[in-house]
């Protein structure tokens, strides 16, 4: 009997000395997916640290794109701006609004585009097309370089031909209406605002980056 018992498998020994196994295999079971659980919450813990980090990070970075200058240097820059829109209004003023009774006779309103840019050029000497051609777009131009130091949010190009447009469009009016000897003309209001956007693209644009910082919009759900 005792050859016999020696050649039981091992688990038949064990339940005959009054063991348990299943217990540990129990144990081992259970404890795996324990084990195996506290990585995946150390892990998402984590994920969100990071995420969190990140946001905080993207938050505080500045914005992309070149820096304004130092206050000390925009300061006078903004000051002498201001300065040539006065003597730029009271110039604009003068040339404008001033009556001229000689011409009364010759000058006609124009609504249509185009109408008086034809007249000139096919009729006028070349001193003429360029002087009153030329003229119309250099009273254009100070509008496209002081505007975006002076106004921040009218920086963008549609914003100064925006502004333009309608300043000139008021200057015409009241020449058509109240100044002896002028008369509305549309294509002055379209050669003053060619000007102005001559004016951004070549000085305005930089001035206005230069001055003043870059406006950055904040995600919705901020």
């Amino acid at each position: 009997m005792a050859r016999t018992a020696s050649r039981l498998p091992a688990a038949l020994r064990l339940q005959r000395r009054g063991e348990r196994p299943q217990r540990k295999a129990k144990t081992g079971r259970a404890s795996a997916p324990a084990k195996a659980g506290a990585p995946g919450k150390t892990g998402r813990a984590g994920l969100l640290a990071r995420v969190r980090r990140t946001g905080a990070a993207g938050k505080a970075a500045p914005p992309p794109g070149p820096r304004p200058l130092p206050l000390p240097l925009r300061l006078p820059i903004m000051l002498l701006a201001f300065v040539f829109m006065v003597a730029f209004a009271i110039l604009l003023a003068r040339v404008t609004l001033e009556p001229s009774p000689a011409s009364v006779a010759l000058t006609h309103s124009n609504l249509h585009p185009g109408r008086s840019l034809r007249a000139y050029l096919d009729y006028a000497s070349v001193r003429d097309v360029i002087r009153q051609l030329g003229g119309n777009i250099l009273l254009g131009v100070p509008f496209g370089v002081l505007v975006p130091v002076l106004a921040p949010r009218a920086r963008g190009v549609v914003q100064v031909l925006a502004l333009t447009a309608l300043v000139m469009l008021m200057v015409e009016l009241t020449q058509g209406a109240l100044i002896t000897g002028r008369a509305f003309d549309i294509d002055d209001v379209i050669l003053n605002t060619t000007g102005s956007l001559i004016g951004w693209a070549l000085l305005g644009r930089r001035l206005g980056r230069a001055v003043h910082a870059r406006r950055v919009r904040e995600p919705a759900g901020a």
